[in-house]
């Protein structure tokens, strides 16, 4: 039997400082022990209460992972848009595409930390009218491989993506957003959607109300709405686990998913009954223990 649903880990990002050698045997592990995918957060700078913190950047750990690791989809989760020119930013997807042999997931934002933005110098105002010129500049060019635009925010002019990535439409298209006019703007494109865990309260009946969204922005757009995939992450705490250090609180804290082995497995399946066909475990702690202490239950889903 498949597994009912796509199992991902998102790598550190705030919790503490992981340097490569590190990041590079958790992904190696992620592999080994049978996840599906690899994620990293796309953030520069958290100014919390205590202390200052600051992942790596994306773009450059997604291009070693690729290399590192040779069955596992990756991707940012997820990447603003407001960080780079979005010409270039289809530029370095359908790259890291190439060198992963066609792994990438492409999730997209507009972006929500404020210090990342006034720290590195990139505007903060109109967010979602930003990003939707970046994502007709991105999405453009990876699915039909040239454009010619000319916005408010951003030009492209008889611009091309040369060489083009392995795949001849560019990667999936992922959004992460709850916003009315994104989902909207998006759904016409989008091959899936992503919700973070503290949005919906980190249980499957919380989701409820956030895909009727999805599903309301697809008939909108002509679309059937189980063409749009539904991923999601997981908080789990696992043992060791104190709770996960956030960047940045956007929502209310919840309650991780705790337990056995059999426990994860079934809150896995329940996603997967309610629609989800991906999810993302974010693990407190994150450690290569933590992600080789899955492998029972991702066996235990396969068997579901």
């Amino acid at each position: 039997m498949p597994r009912p649903l796509k199992v991902g880990v998102q790598l550190p990002e705030v919790e503490r400082v992981v340097r490569w050698p590190e990041l590079r045997q958790m992904a190696k592990t992620a592999e080994d022990v049978g996840f599906d995918s690899l994620w990293v957060g796309d953030h520069l700078l958290y100014r919390r209460p205590l202390d200052t913190v600051g992942p790596w950047e994306a773009w450059s750990t997604l291009a070693a992972l690729a290399e590192a690791t040779t069955r596992v989809e990756i991707g940012p989760l997820v990447a603003c848009t407001a960080f780079h020119n979005p010409a270039v930013l289809a530029k370095k997807a359908a790259t890291i595409d190439e060198i992963s042999g066609g792994r990438l997931i492409l999730a997209l934002g507009a972006g929500w930390n404020e210090p990342d933005f006034a720290a590195f110098g990139f505007p903060f105002d109109q967010r979602a009218s930003r990003f939707e010129e970046a994502f007709t500049i991105i999405r453009t060019l990876l699915r039909e491989g040239k454009i010619d635009f000319e916005g408010q925010f951003y030009s492209a002019r008889d611009c091309e993506l040369h060489p083009r990535g392995p795949r001849p439409d560019g990667p999936p298209l992922m959004i992460g957003s709850t916003g009315r006019r994104i989902l909207h703007y998006t759904a016409l494109h989008m091959d899936a959607w992503n919700a973070w865990h503290d949005w919906f309260g980190n249980t499957p009946a919380g989701l409820a109300p956030y895909t009727a969204a999805v599903d309301e922005a697809c008939r909108a757009a002509g679309r059937a709405p189980a063409e749009v995939e539904r991923t999601v992450t997981v908080l789990v705490q696992l043992p060791g686990g104190t709770g996960r250090a956030a960047g940045g609180e956007i929502a209310k804290p919840t309650p991780p998913v705790r337990g056995s082995s059999e426990d994860l497995a079934r809150i896995l399946a329940e996603y997967a009954k309610a629609g989800v066909g991906h999810v993302q475990l974010v693990l407190d702690p994150i450690t290569v223990e933590s992600i080789e202490a899955c492998a029972p239950a991702l066996e235990l889903l396969d068997r579901a």
